[in-house]
């Protein structure tokens, strides 16, 4: 598809960066500069660098940490866009720079606005339980996931979802949303709605401490922090002993406990490994002894751990 008569400037990261800026690539936009942040080596990423992928389109590529870097304000005004793209961006846009574009700054958010409003929206729609969530065009303005809806696409969150799996499936749903509703954009044919405010969440962002297991937890809830930290996030953890203890996996079992919460059970017969939790019991899946490889529990643990032993 090509002659869309739009000139953008796009701010964008991670996956659904990439896809954003493809999307609009495919659909014949102009897009004069790409701004972005610098590929973090230390980062587990996996997704595409969207400065590569601007790159080897021959789009002049900004990148800083944030959109108050020295220059940017400058180098988006010289781009002269008609509207301005956020696709995952990390930070806020400041309103300097949104004035610049005459018909309109728009972001692409992971999730079903005003729902989980702010950073990791995908990590927490799965610790919160939900059962749907999707992707949301919307106006940016000063605040954080604010400006009127113009277009949502929905997405199932399934009992076994991760947030890599999750993460997956909105790029494809925003894919879809961006190839419709950027033409409407384009011609003028959007009509805007107000979000309702009253019944907005808002959400922080999350760091790898934030993984730290609380055992007095039931095991559905310490089950969803794993599924929402899991590889390749951080991972969520414990120890044993004074050892780190990543869980990338683990399945809440019927039936209850009655000792002290992160006490070890062993289950030599089904050969499992089981932890107490503050309701009910959590069979360990693939997990991780810092230093070690990952693995299954029942391999890595069924020799070295005593009925009884503890997780902290």
């Amino acid at each position: 598809m090509n002659g869309l008569l739009m000139r953008a400037v796009v701010f964008a990261y991670s996956e659904m960066g990439a896809m954003g800026l493809e999307t609009l690539l495919a659909l014949g936009a102009d897009v004069p500069l790409v701004a972005t942040h610098p590929d973090d080596p230390d980062e587990k990423a996996w997704f595409r660098s969207v400065g590569a992928l601007a790159e080897e389109a021959g789009i002049p590529v900004f990148r800083s940490k944030g959109a108050r870097a020295p220059g940017l304000l400058e180098a988006v005004r010289d781009a002269r866009p008609d509207f301005l793209f956020s696709f995952y961006y990390r930070r806020l846009v400041p309103e300097e720079i949104l004035r610049l574009a005459p018909r309109g700054a728009y972001n692409l958010h992971g999730s079903l606005l005003p729902a989980f409003r702010g950073r990791a929206p995908v990590n927490w729609a799965i610790l919160q339980g939900a059962t749907e969530t999707g992707v949301t065009l919307h106006v940016m303005d000063t605040e954080v996931d604010h400006g009127d809806i113009v277009a949502q696409g929905r997405v199932a969150i399934e009992r076994r979802e991760t947030a890599s799996t999750l993460s997956r499936k909105l790029v494809d749903a925003g894919r879809a949303l961006l190839l419709d509703a950027i033409p409407r954009l384009a011609r003028g044919e959007i009509t805007f709605t107000p979000q309702d405010h009253g019944k907005a969440t808002i959400f922080g962002g999350r760091k790898p401490e934030d993984g730290r297991i609380d055992w007095r937890l039931g095991a559905v809830e310490i089950d969803r922090l794993i599924r929402a930290v899991t590889d390749p996030w951080p991972g969520a953890f414990g120890f044993l002993g004074p050892r780190k203890f990543i869980l990338w996996e683990a399945f809440p079992e019927q039936g209850t406990g009655s000792l002290r919460p992160g006490t070890l059970r062993v289950d030599r017969r089904e050969r499992k490994i089981l932890v107490e939790t503050g309701e009910g019991l959590l069979r360990l899946g693939r997990v991780q002894i810092e230093g070690e490889e990952a693995g299954s529990a029942w391999e890595m643990l069924r020799g070295r751990i005593e009925e009884g032993g503890l997780l902290t």
